[in-house]
């Protein structure tokens, strides 16, 4: 039986993808929203039914509450997926949708208020006996007074915005001459990605891992664990690539039941339901401490969901849909080994610039082990408006060693033309030493000084000529699979109209 007739999707590019594909899986009807960018997007292809929200600006369409609330009501719309990033942990988008008796598949409002501060949320974490790093609850409102705590800390330490992620509205700050610039650049970075300039400060801990607990509740207090991901792995405080299990938990398995537990606990104290992350820093004698959590689906779930062999959308949408949690924590095991690289549009030669254009040639990989979550096509141009995220790439083999192959062979296969993507980056962290056994910290990337290739992608003379020979050989578009995409979306534009 469905859980909802019908669910508006408000997202886009792979996500969205992913999610009108387990909707149209459990037999329930979906609604895309669309800006002007993305009115022939797969993700309008392959959804029932779209909505149009306004231009390209996400503050103009994505972002707004009400846009997304009258598509789902003109359409007839049960629930609401959020996805990740816009309006995914807004608490008032939650409120929003339970005013307009619409659910929203999501923890509750409250949930995402109260961890949706960082500060607000190591104050949970501190009560429900989680270690956290040693810092500030309490937001710094003045250059003395951030220079006085970084004194007491001791340096390094670490500004960051109490608000948000992904590396926005971070600095590091090493000496007391640093900390007035670092705490106005801060703040004013938190202003501009969040609305809201608060800061904090943490100690910096040196060489640290980055590792995830997927946690997963219902609306009647059962509370579980999925394990963890590593994402030790990233460029300016934004993960680039995921794997689960980590590496340092295949030699110390008692530490995922250790942090596994505190999850819970801060999940419990905080009133969550639904998919949610805690996520720790591990330190080089294995000490853990709790950051922040992520009250939504993470961009990395697929490695859980490999591992572990559960679908996080459907539990997401049994929960909101009132069910009960049928696993307990004993019913949870985890198999092999599963690794996530993030396709983006970006040149790696150059800084990591984005790489907007049209897509003139496209080569997604498949076989045994290997998951491709796309949101893109052959024709589609990608948008300067939005993240440059194209896809995610995943691998997944009974060993790491294993998968870590498969996923190199999945990355020399995939071709994209008219664009430069950062598939040949992702191969040398693979082939690097350190990489391969395990050796990780969130500086990888800095002390490691990968070389970038200047050429990351197909040029467009030799895109242009692969897609004649394929045209003459044939003729014909076979409309299934991935490639059926850019002829679906041609049908789908013509009704928009």
């Amino acid at each position: 039986m469905p859980f909802f007739r019908k669910v508006l999707v408000a997202n886009r590019g792979e996500i969205a993808v992913r999610l009108i594909r387990a909707l149209r899986e459990f037999g329930i009807a979906s609604v895309a929203v669309y800006s002007d960018a993305d009115r022939a997007s797969l993700a309008v292809s392959l959804a029932d039914e779209a909505a149009h929200i306004g231009p390209a600006p996400s503050s103009e369409s994505y972002l707004r509450i009400d846009k997304i609330i009258d598509a789902a009501r003109s359409h007839g719309a049960e629930a609401i997926h959020p996805g990740y990033g816009f309006l995914s942990e807004n608490a008032e988008f939650a409120e929003a949708c339970t005013e307009a008796r619409i659910v929203f598949i999501g923890p509750p409002a409250d949930a995402i208020r109260k961890m949706g501060s960082k500060t607000a949320a190591r104050k949970v974490a501190i009560a429900a006996g989680a270690p956290v790093v040693p810092g500030t609850e309490e937001r710094i409102v003045t250059v003395e007074q951030a220079r006085e705590t970084a004194q007491r800390l001791g340096y390094p330490v670490l500004l960051k915005a109490a608000a948000g992620g992904g590396g926005k509205g971070m600095r590091r700050v090493d000496t007391e001459e640093d900390v007035a610039a670092s705490w106005r650049d801060a703040a004013s970075e938190a202003l501009r990605a969040f609305r809201n300039d608060e800061v904090y400060i943490e100690k910096y801990v040196l060489e640290p891992r980055h590792i995830e607990i997927q946690v997963l509740g219902d609306r009647h207090g059962n509370l579980i664990h999925l394990g963890e991901r590593e994402c030790s792995i990233q460029r300016r405080h934004q993960k680039v690539l995921e794997e689960s299990p980590s590496p340092v938990m295949l030699e110390h398995p008692e530490l995922r039941a250790r942090m596994g537990e505190a999850a819970v606990q801060i999940a419990r104290a905080a009133g969550y339901a639904n998919a949610g992350t805690m996520e720790f820093l591990v330190d080089r004698d294995r000490n853990f401490y709790f950051l922040e959590m992520n009250t939504r689906l993470q961009v990395e779930h697929p490695v859980t969901e490999l591992v572990t062999g559960l679908d996080l959308v459907e539990w997401q949408l049994r929960i909101a849909a009132g069910e009960r949690l049928t696993l307990s924590q004993a019913d949870i095991s985890w198999r092999g080994s599963a690794i996530e690289c993030r396709i983006y549009a970006e040149d790696p030669a150059n800084q990591f610039l984005p790489s907007p254009g049209r897509i003139t040639y496209l080569n997604e990989p498949s076989g045994p082990g290997i998951r491709l979550d796309s949101g893109v096509y052959e024709g589609w141009t990608v948008p300067l408006d939005y993240d440059p995220l194209l896809a995610k790439l995943i691998a997944w083999a009974p060993s790491r060693e294993h998968a870590i192959g498969r996923l190199d062979a999945a990355l020399a296969e995939y071709a994209i033309g008219g664009i430069r993507a950062n598939t040949a980056f992702f191969r040398q962290i693979l082939a690097d030493s350190d990489f391969r056994s395990g050796r990780l910290s969130t500086d990888f990337l800095v002390t490691h000084a990968l070389a970038c290739p200047p050429e990351v992608g197909l040029k467009a003379e030799a895109a242009a000529a692969i897609s004649m020979a394929l045209e003459q050989s044939a003729p014909m578009p076979v409309l299934s699979g991935p490639s059926a995409s850019r002829w679906l979306s041609f049908g789908r534009e013509s009704q928009l109209r």
